[in-house]
């Protein structure tokens, strides 16, 4: 949904409620304590078209009690525009940037978005195993050393592995999802790329695909199928390559050098599952509507 049709769509509060309970509930609402069907709308107050009455456990309830939108003071249409907003970045957009477009305070966007990222994370962790053609990789994420910050006759900046930088490893499949995670420490070693990826790749249904580092070596020992390409000697041997991940790479360093500039350990995970769920739902329809979707259901 575009931030025109997302204006044309919710013109008032109640039509913005109104679609977050046809999200939650689909027409059949339930009480979110003790789970009743036998529920009614509230009929004392200023607010009976807002909130519903249960007949079994007597207490009273609106559509967003216990989403992330529970107890929040920012009207609902003003959560559906940060949404666009972020969906409709493919690098990432800044709190400050989306804080300047709506009028609102960078700290109180900065929440927003966090809060909408804990909801995608909670939508990645409950997928499915990945299976078919796999490719795994890693990458570190952090600034460039400066020119003037080199030392004697160091040249070229050191890149990758042995810097400060942050690693992160991934799994997509070829042509379908990608999960990323950040690693603790400063180094990949094999034990953690072995955990994550028998986390989340089926090693009967999955051909592994990984470049030549020595932290994949044993995979084929574990029980996977795995293939190997040589970037020193060439990026693609056929099917045998690693592009699809360079490529999601590509667009969470875009948003990191662009738009973030900044990656706390703390909330790198945040960061990372945000560009993992925008890339998940590259082909759906209605991006808007499953986002919204795992926001009431976390």
């Amino acid at each position: 949904m575009n931030i025109l049709e997302l204006f044309q769509t919710f013109q008032t509060p109640e039509q913005a409620l109104d679609h977050l309970e046809k999200a939650r509930w689909h027409g059949k609402p339930v009480c979110p304590y003790c789970r009743s069907e036998k529920v009614c709308r509230h009929v004392s107050g200023d607010r009976k078209a807002q909130r519903w009455q249960c007949q079994d456990c007597t207490r009273a309830f609106a559509a967003t009690v216990g989403t992330i939108f529970h107890g929040t003071h920012i009207p609902l249409k003003q959560w559906f525009l940060v949404l666009a907003l972020m969906l409709n970045a493919k690098k990432s957009a800044s709190a400050y940037q989306i804080a300047r477009d709506l009028g609102m305070r960078r700290p109180t966007v900065w929440s927003m978005m966090h809060r909408v990222r804990i909801a995608m994370s909670r939508d990645m962790a409950q997928s499915e195993l990945m299976y078919g053609i796999v490719e795994a990789d890693e990458t570190y994420i952090g600034g460039k050393p400066r020119k003037g910050n080199r030392r004697g006759n160091d040249t070229k900046a050191k890149t990758g592995r042995g810097t400060a930088k942050t690693p992160v490893i991934g799994v997509i499949e070829r042509g379908g999802r990608v999960i990323a995670e950040p690693v603790e420490g400063r180094k990949v070693h094999f034990r953690g790329l072995h955990k994550f990826i028998a986390k989340h790749v089926d090693r009967d249904a999955t051909l592994l695909i990984t470049d030549e580092y020595s932290g994949y070596g044993a995979m084929r020992s574990r029980g996977f199928r795995h293939a190997t390409i040589n970037h020193s000697v060439m990026y693609a041997n056929g099917m045998i390559h690693t592009n699809s991940i360079e490529g999601f790479w590509s667009l969470v360093k875009r948003a990191w050098y662009g738009s973030h500039h900044h990656y706390s350990k703390r909330y790198m995970h945040l960061y990372l599952a945000e560009a993992c769920y925008k890339f998940n739902v590259r082909k759906s329809k209605d991006d808007f509507g499953g986002l919204l979707a795992a926001m009431v259901a976390a």
